[in-house]
């Protein structure tokens, strides 16, 4: 872990021999890479009840800001805000070499992670700000964060999402499973509506993705134009030719389409190949 568990502890992660040490809160600056947007107010009332009954259980991470006398912090933000919030004047804390920028938001965000602090907007924002603005690939960003390049990739697209849909599970009203399934709608008026009714009713993700397939199917179908006379009867030649059900499918706008052959057995089958071999 790159946060300790214990509050004297050596670990390859924090550089040697982890001490804590006390320091006051208003010498504490936010960390100006933090991932994370969104605090519960809820959850945060209740850890700084906790806090101010038993204490910060680990520390914060910081790193020297300046000679000054300040620091700013690397790790720990929801416990900082919680201290504030239960009166404390000293938190607890562990201080590090002066990181560098992307190390710093690495650093912010798998505390975060470890932790399941972060909702999959702010992780997938993380994530792209390593991108964009520290090159990494998604490959070293899966290494960083111990997952799949797939799962990196999955994170990522919940971006192309509408806002709405974005802020939606920042505040957690749906998950990333929902927001998964919200991708696979393209139109933007069927992914309104699913969207609505995720809200509306609750829907799980399983539903959700069943609902997405139904609409997906659905608007293929609506592609396809009613046949026409001459469709019909080239349709019925075919089948006489080939002996078989053939169906002729052109797509509404470019008049483009296809057409199936149907086989019940390898002898209609080897009878089909045998007659387009003679075309």
């Amino acid at each position: 872990m790159l946060i300790p568990n214990e509050l004297s502890a050596t670990t390859p992660e924090t550089g040697g021999n982890v001490k804590k040490t006390a320091i006051p809160i208003d010498k504490i600056r936010p960390n100006r890479l933090q991932p994370r947007k969104y605090f519960d107010p809820e959850k945060l009332s209740a850890l700084a009840a906790s806090i101010k009954k038993h204490g910060i259980a680990q520390p914060l991470l910081v790193a020297k800001d300046g000679g000054d006398g300040h620091y700013e912090l690397i790790a720990g933000e929801r416990r900082l805000r919680a201290a504030e919030l239960a009166g404390l004047k000293e938190v607890d804390v562990v201080v590090r070499e002066s990181p560098d920028d992307a190390e710093r938001l690495g650093l912010a965000l798998i505390e975060n992670l470890q932790r399941d602090d972060l909702n999959p907007i702010e992780e997938a924002l993380g994530y792209l700000k390593l991108m964009e603005d520290y090159k990494h690939t998604q490959a070293q960003i899966a290494e960083l964060a111990g997952k799949s390049r797939s799962a990196i990739a999955n994170i990522l697209r919940l971006l192309d999402l509408p806002d709405d849909m974005q802020a939606a599970m920042q505040e957690g009203k749906i998950s990333e499973g929902h927001g998964r399934a919200l991708l696979m709608i393209k139109d933007p008026v069927e992914r309104k509506k699913l969207f609505a009714k995720m809200l509306d009713e609750s829907l799980s993700v399983r539903a959700s993705e069943s609902l997405a397939n139904d609409k997906n199917a659905s608007s293929r179908s609506r592609k396809l134009t009613a046949k026409s006379s001459d469709i019909l009867d080239i349709e019925s030649r075919l089948m006489n030719i080939f002996g078989t059900k053939v169906e002729i499918n052109v797509a509404k706008l470019n008049k483009k389409g296809f057409i199936s052959i149907h086989f019940y057995s390898i002898d209609e089958f080897e009878k089909v190949i045998n007659l387009l071999n003679k075309c």
